[in-house]
């Protein structure tokens, strides 16, 4: 086992590669796939498929500054919220068009954005509309991104009425020093709160997403949000990096790059948090996940179901994910379609009674291949030829004995009984790196984060 310093100075911790919650990467999509073949895909799926709905709101009371998502400020004016979800709405309808009403949903998650910042009667509409259109399983899950600075008991219960089982909280730090330099006012009582009405309704899923590698960030500050953090005693916990590219989100710049974290601080916050989560009960899962022992994602890892997608990792194994609103993005089967996304574009594309679909990928055999095998590193940190030959035949005869001649090229090291190749060190640090060798798209580093 390596030490700390020994770990720095192997590893290029300064390394750009993709996240890999697609394969391609998003920044690989063109333009060749269309409505027209978005239209085709949904047409294609059975008439008892199950799908995964994710439902996209763009907006936001106040835009912070760390995020790099698709997002809008409004701030007191709320017609634009109306406007959209008659958009919303308008798409359903195109989608169900497609699909027909025999297909079954067994899984709804509302993100953004800010979701809750829906006014009740808006989101009552919102969440009617579904349920006219679609058919949802008796036991879907539905999951929902919350803000606990905008959040109140009406959109609460309305939430609970449709059925809410699982909660994400944003928190990313608590230290009011580094929410004032990321433009994230909000207090732990505010999320305290949340969590309290959260747990009264019965909601007994609740996740906590945090951010390592902020402005100002210390081990002694990252220690003080973590025992906040545990002493909500959340379901999940997700700890990402925080990926600071603000050449391609704009309101980056607003954050003072000199007081961001160096790379090997970068690294001890990661083991830190880590650490204390690892000791204080819950179990890592892939590089930035943590969850209770009894959670569906532990036991999606134990049963190597485990996968990972742009919500991060998931139990949700459904072939067919639909993503509804701007910049939504759906991947079935065939390949990856994605909404336009600027808010108005998409408008006009679904007033106008056209799938919002602007661009997207299809994948190819030797796409899915080297798809599954980064999948299987970033879920399992191994690689199991068997599986793969038999998924993929003679295209993976190859690749298999390329790695079988020598996996330590790829960091890859075979298992004591044969059947796979483990990543030979600190997998949770290294997956992104070692992925990246079955990676055939060639990407400028500065159009990704931080490997670490």
């Amino acid at each position: 086992m390596q030490n700390e310093s020994q770990i720095i100075k192997t590893f290029d911790l300064e390394k750009r590669v993709p996240r890999y919650t697609s394969y391609p990467p998003a920044n690989h999509f063109n333009t060749a796939v269309t409505a027209d073949s978005f239209a085709k895909w949904l047409t294609a799926i059975p008439p008892d498929g199950r799908l995964s709905l994710y439902i996209h709101i763009p907006f936001c009371r106040n835009l912070c500054w760390f995020c790099a998502c698709r997002t809008q400020g409004i701030k007191r004016r709320l017609d634009a919220l109306y406007h959209y979800i008659d958009g919303v709405k308008a798409e359903i309808d195109l989608v169900v068009a497609q699909l027909g009403k025999s297909v079954l949903v067994e899984h709804l998650h509302l993100g953004g954005g800010t979701p809750t910042l829906l006014p009740p009667d808006l989101m009552t509409e919102l969440l009617s509309h579904l349920k006219r259109q679609f058919r949802f399983t008796d036991n879907m899950a539905f999951s929902v991104e919350i803000d606990p600075t905008e959040i109140d008991a009406d959109r609460l219960h309305i939430l609970f009425d449709a059925g809410l089982s699982r909660a994400s909280v944003g928190v990313q730090d608590f230290n009011p020093i580094i929410q004032q330099a990321i433009g994230r006012p909000q207090s732990f009582e505010q999320t305290k709160s949340c969590f309290d009405m959260l747990r009264s309704g019965g909601i007994d899923s609740v996740n906590i997403d945090l951010l390592y590698g902020l402005p100002h960030q210390s081990a002694a500050s990252f220690a003080t949000t973590i025992d906040k953090v545990l002493s909500l005693a959340p379901d999940r916990i997700a700890m990402f990096g925080y990926a600071h590219v603000p050449w391609m989100a704009q309101r980056q710049k607003l954050i003072d790059a000199a007081s961001l974290p160096d790379s090997a601080t970068r690294y001890r916050l990661l083991a830190q948090g880590r650490q204390r989560f690892t000791t204080s009960g819950y179990v890592p899962v892939g590089i930035d996940h943590f969850a209770k022992p009894d959670d569906g994602l532990v036991d999606a890892l134990n049963n190597q179901t485990l996968h990972r997608n742009f919500q991060g990792y998931t139990d949700d194994r459904s072939r067919y994910l639909v993503g509804l609103g701007a910049s939504a993005i759906s991947c079935l089967p065939q390949g990856y379609a994605q909404n336009a996304s600027g808010t108005q574009a998409y408008l006009e594309r679904v007033q106008g009674g056209k799938l919002a679909t602007s661009r997207g990928y299809s994948l190819t055999a030797v796409d899915r291949l080297h798809g599954q095998i980064i999948d299987q590193l970033m879920c399992q940190f191994e690689i199991k030829p068997a599986l793969l030959r038999a998924a993929y035949g003679r295209i993976a005869d190859t690749l298999c004995d390329l790695i079988a001649a020598d996996p330590t090229r790829y960091g890859l090291i075979p298992t004591a009984d044969g059947t796979a190749y483990r990543i030979a060190e600190m997998p949770h640090v290294t997956a992104r790196l070692v992925a990246h060798h079955f990676d055939q798209f060639a990407t400028p580093e500065k159009s990704h984060s931080l490997a670490v």
